[in-house]
């Protein structure tokens, strides 16, 4: 397996906070989907701040198609806790 490469993220964009859950369930009952630091960049990049994958590859200093396999992975993270109702937690 190859070694990561170091990723640049914006700490002034991180969350206040590191949990999110669905209402009236304990966060210790419920699933938890981890969120790493890039994930939640990519997805701020592009889905808040409007970036093209190509702009928001260049401003995290990697490749496209690594953002753009980050950026799926992230989704498909979000999208698994709205529907199955688990808990998204922000590393």
């Amino acid at each position: 397996m190859r070694p990561k490469i170091k990723r640049h993220i914006c700490p002034d964009h991180w969350p206040k906070f590191s949990l999110f859950k669905p209402n009236g369930m304990p966060a210790s009952e419920l699933t938890k989907v981890k969120i790493e630091n890039d994930e939640f960049e990519a997805v701020r990049l592009v889905d808040i701040e409007g970036l093209s994958q190509q702009d928001a590859a260049l401003q995290m200093q990697i490749s496209r198609q690594t953002f753009a396999n980050i950026l799926k992975a992230a989704r498909k993270k979000i999208t698994s806790a709205l529907v199955n109702g688990e808990a998204l937690v922000l590393r």
